[in-house]
């Protein structure tokens, strides 16, 4: 019986070591994807000043950080630090920090863990991780950078080894708020945006009540519902919404931006992975132009499993300088939540070591640690079976975490004959003689 409750806190991720082997080799593929797309690597703290987490905070955010008290200060009030909800507000905060060191475009990548304290449900967590990339520029930054993250979170879902294909569902955020600006609703943007944003979530008829309901005529409701609907390749799309003829600049500048990103994205073979879709809003008031959201088109239930976008000045909220840019960010623990509940995930990568050796008494324990090093030395992941247990109970933990064992007993030690079992295909390897004397001899690689 328990003495005390030791399960996990709610909203909080903990796996198994094989389980935790695949979470940590996505984990890895990311950052490599990440690094050979030429992003750069930083961390931010954990812990941030509560202001400058609220700087650009709306909505219920303030409801959902977790500020830190000190032991015996029961004013929750009076807490001036917290922890970070995402990687972006801490990322303003860095630039305008080091911006006189840094290199715009400044490419830079995140990963690591963040906290919300919203409810936890299935699928959601408090505790998560984030893999965010952003490219920061100084007054300006090419269009072409917002192809280039897309770009670059398409060619990170190939090593995620999936079973099926994964669209980016893109749109501009420019184009919506022309057409309500040439419809003179531009004070009532936010609520249609909103409407838009939930459109996927409820039924068609709810979206037109929805619309109904900020008394709008119905040939604007009718107009906003097909213009939604519009989705497709860029040959098809772009000329449907210049067809359109909305004399309004806004608009305009976002169908063409929206033209050349997925053009761009076509010109390296990413066609049959973009779509055009005016259904993507992303939120209401953050991003600024370019919007995305990747999808399982055979899964519409996981929802998105990466996102992002355009945004004008990361840090207006904490300098008068300009920094226009764009990202995106994949979810890592609740991706990989869903894409384990819905077996989407390869199974079969495990983390095991590559030798156990497994000395057959205390006797052995010295030549043990000798040839373990040796191993270590090599590269070669290792560990010792030191357990008090027959020869049999011993192969089979070691059976358990690695892929090979050596066995050594009184004979190994005299004639530094050693041999080498693979668990899987139960092959036998004589190891080189010398092994103990002469390690850069040994396994002859």
């Amino acid at each position: 019986m328990k003495s005390i409750n030791t399960s996990k806190v709610s909203g909080t991720q903990e796996l198994l070591p094989e389980t935790q082997a695949v979470f940590n080799k996505l984990k890895t593929d990311i950052a490599n994807t990440y690094h050979l797309y030429g992003f750069q690597e930083i961390e931010t703290p954990f812990i941030e000043r509560t202001e400058i987490l609220l700087a650009k905070a709306g909505g219920d955010t303030e409801k959902q950080i977790y500020k830190l008290i000190k032991t015996g200060d029961k004013s929750i009030e009076s807490a001036d630090q917290a922890l970070r909800f995402d990687h972006t507000v801490p990322l303003a905060r860095y630039v305008i920090e080091h911006e006189s060191e840094l290199i715009f475009p400044f490419k830079v990548s995140q990963l690591g863990v963040n906290f919300r304290g919203e409810r936890a449900q299935k699928g959601r967590f408090r505790e998560f991780y984030q893999c965010d990339i952003d490219i920061i520029g100084r007054n300006e930054l090419s269009i072409g950078y917002d192809a280039e993250i897309i770009a670059t979170l398409l060619a990170t879902f190939k090593y995620f080894d999936l079973s099926t294909p994964v669209l980016a569902r893109i749109n501009n955020r420019k184009i919506i708020a022309g057409l309500l600006e040439s419809f003179n609703l531009s004070n009532q943007a936010k609520e249609i945006m909103n409407i838009i944003d939930h459109a996927e979530k409820v039924t068609p008829e709810q979206t037109k009540f929805s619309l109904e309901e900020l008394d709008l005529d119905k040939k604007t409701v009718a107009t906003i519902i097909s213009f939604i609907n519009l989705h497709g390749s860029r040959s098809t799309i772009i000329d449907e919404l210049n067809n359109l003829d909305i004399d309004n600049p806004t608009y305009k500048e976002g169908v063409t931006e929206l033209d050349q990103v997925l053009y761009l994205l076509e010109s390296i073979e990413m066609s049959d992975q973009i779509e055009a879709d005016m259904k993507i809003i992303r939120g209401l008031d953050y991003y600024t132009g370019t919007v995305f959201e990747f999808i399982l088109p055979e899964y519409p239930n996981i929802g998105s499993v990466a996102g992002g976008g355009r945004y004008e000045n990361l840090t207006k909220h904490f300098s008068d300088q300009s920094f226009p840019g764009v990202g995106g960010s994949i979810g890592l623990t609740r991706l990989f939540y869903v894409l384990n509940e819905e077996n989407l995930l390869n199974p079969e990568i495990q983390d095991l070591l590559d030798y156990a050796v497994i000395p057959l008494s205390e006797s052995e324990n010295d030549e043990a640690m000798n040839v373990a090093n040796k191993l270590r030395d090599k590269n070669h992941s290792t560990t010792i079976v030191l357990t008090n247990k027959k020869l049999g109970d011993k192969m089979t933990y070691a059976s358990k975490i690695a892929k090979n064992c050596i066995v050594i007993g009184p004979k190994e030690v005299k004639t530094k004959s050693l041999q080498s079992k693979n668990f899987q295909t139960g092959e036998v390897t004589d190891l080189n003689i010398e092994v103990i004397s002469n390690p850069e001899d040994f396994w002859g690689n």
